[in-house]
């Protein structure tokens, strides 16, 4: 027997240590060549470790959540033969052979989290958006430890009063028998005055004791401890880093998206094999095609070197709901694309994302975010931005709504779009201005068509 020492290999350019997100053995299992090991994130994706050589899990390095530097000993293996170099060609050519790039990336923090939506293109009109990360079982070491929380007691009612006239059995109409008997109430349970139980009794009781045991009681749960490793602390540490350094304001503006419906409408119904457009393609136009005249909205902001850049063309990062959370690839040059282009280009980043097929260059280089919830956007936001960009545009629900119109009060499509930028980068005059310019081309999507 011998003993073989896996170091973690050189996993990216740049790359000085690794996060563990998941062991897929533990000590004293017996591993095949190239079986899966575990999980390692860096701060551009998550990579696959498989095993290099057969043998028996001597050791591992570190627990789910601890960071290992590259080259020190990831898994130590008991293996038969004479002993392996540490430092084999096998080692790195097995890491580099089974290294996955998964889709990582940081976000608006919009968002916050919605677990019951399960479509990966963030969408406005008809479209649900994208599942937020839950319901699925974590793997290994992803959850800490559980503690039983108190069961709650129930409240008891006080002793009925005695029928009156000394009767054994209680005395109610039809009508508040059924209601009891839907309720779950024991009508032997419930104090009246009088001849009989009436609905006030009834109401009473609810007030006092909630409804009674089978009413509106809700099963114990226990409490739970979850460790914040991988996706979720790089999304934890990236906001927090946001909102530390960037002074976000932000400012919303209603538009009417009547006409933009409509010719959505009319272009989905003649599109042969294009995508079908949802609003995000359309919002995406506008925003590109009006950026050439804000470039300073179009920028990243190196806060450490005191530089800004402003970008030349416009790399539209999209905020994106997949299994594993909020993630962000990118659109290159949207300025230059045609909607159905755009729209293409939606389906298949986000398909790639929730699937973890998203490649690094996918996930990176961003000059502006677009956070697109769809019917369930609510009225208003105020979206976090992705640093180190200077803006981001999150889209709010669609309405119909009555306005005034020509002194004539009709219904229209209403929206409203919440702008956020770091203040020291752009000014509040710059950024009414730029929505304003938007405005221009959403209510007038034909012009959107025009070259």
């Amino acid at each position: 027997m011998a003993r073989y020492e896996f170091k973690l290999p050189d996993i990216g350019e740049g790359i000085a240590e690794a996060e563990v997100v998941a062991w897929h053995v533990k000590v004293g299992d017996t591993v095949k060549e190239d079986q899966q090991l575990a999980d390692m994130m860096t701060d551009k994706a998550t990579v696959e470790m498989e095993s290099p050589v057969a043998g028996t899990v001597v050791s591992l390095a570190g627990e789910v959540g601890d960071q290992i530097p590259i080259g020190s000993v990831l898994v130590v293996f008991e293996t038969e033969g004479e002993a392996a170099a540490p430092d084999s060609p096998g080692a790195d050519e097995t890491a580099a052979d089974g290294e996955r790039q998964d889709a990582v990336a940081f976000t608006d923090g919009l968002v916050e989290e919605r677990p019951e939506l399960t479509k990966a293109e963030p969408s406005m009109g008809e479209e649900p958006p994208l599942p937020r990360a839950g319901g699925d079982e974590p793997r290994s070491g992803d959850r800490g430890g559980v503690v039983d929380a108190p069961a709650s007691s129930s409240v008891t009612a006080p002793p009925p009063a005695p029928p009156a006239g000394g009767r054994g059995g209680v005395l109610s109409t039809p009508a508040v028998r059924a209601r009891a008997r839907d309720l779950g109430i024991d009508l032997s349970q419930v104090k009246y005055a009088g001849d009989r139980v009436r609905h006030a009794d009834l109401d009473a009781y609810l007030l006092y004791n909630g409804g009674g045991t089978s009413v509106g009681r809700a099963a114990p749960r226990q409490d739970e401890q979850v460790k914040v490793v991988g996706l979720r602390r790089r999304i934890a540490e990236n906001m927090q880093e946001a909102k530390r350094r960037i002074p976000h304001f932000t400012l919303v503006e209603e538009y009417d998206v009547t006409s933009l419906e409509q010719t959505r409408a009319m272009m989905n119904s003649d599109r042969g094999g294009n995508p079908k457009l949802t609003m995000l393609p359309f919002l995406i136009a506008a925003m590109a095609r009006t950026l050439a005249d804000y470039p300073q909205i179009n920028a990243t902001y190196d806060d450490e070197a005191q530089v800004i850049t402003r970008s030349g063309a416009v790399h539209m990062g999209m905020a994106t709901q997949t299994p594993n959370g909020l993630m962000v690839p990118v659109i290159r040059n949207a300025d230059r694309r045609s909607l159905w282009e755009i729209a293409a280009e939606i389906l298949r980043l986000s398909e790639a994302a929730r699937t973890g097929k998203a490649g690094r260059d996918e996930l990176s280089g961003s000059t502006i975010t677009i956070s697109s919830l769809g019917p369930m956007g609510g009225i208003t936001s105020t979206p976090v931005i992705n640093r180190p960009e200077v803006a981001i545009v999150a889209v709010n629900k669609v309405e119909e709504k009555p306005v005034v119109v020509d002194g004539e009060l009709e219904i229209r499509r209403r929206m409203n779009l919440s702008l956020s930028c770091d203040h020291r980068v752009v000014d509040g005059w710059d950024a009414a201005m730029f929505m304003q310019e938007m405005k221009k081309l959403i209510e007038n999507p034909l012009k959107l068509l025009s070259s």
